[in-house]
């Protein structure tokens, strides 16, 4: 089988369905650890594990006024819990966690579109 790669397709958060632009690219970090060495005095060595959020950014999603899109993005930024979230990738793979969106949620008039990102503690999984 070959290995797909291309946009997300869609998301949810907070069981609110959002289609994603057909251009827009993503990147996802999976959470658990990062890994440092650091030396110690004598030429030996020990590994540092420091527990990282997992995250998705680049969500560059379609955000209509009629609907209060942009507003129901707000509200959940506004919050101040974690909700349910799914990312639907193009080959076919949806992954999940509990998020918080973070960062700015940048609107674009001309595109009727919003960008947005996603962290949450734990990791992110797929279904």
């Amino acid at each position: 089988m070959a290995t797909v790669g291309g946009p997300i397709t869609g998301f949810t958060l907070n069981g609110r369905y959002f289609s994603v632009a057909e251009d827009a690219e993503s990147n996802r970090k999976l959470g658990g650890f990062e890994n440092e060495v650091s030396m110690n005095g004598d030429g030996t060595a020990r590994l540092v594990k420091t527990r990282v959020p997992w995250g998705a950014d680049g969500l560059t999603v379609s955000c209509d006024d009629f609907n209060d899109d942009q507003q129901f993005l707000q509200d959940l930024a506004n919050g101040a819990d974690f909700f349910a979230s799914t990312v639907e990738y193009a080959s076919g793979a949806i992954f999940q966690g509990n998020a918080q969106i973070v960062g700015e949620i940048a609107f674009s008039s001309k595109n009727a579109t919003a960008t947005v990102a996603l962290q949450g503690a734990g990791t992110f999984t797929k279904q």
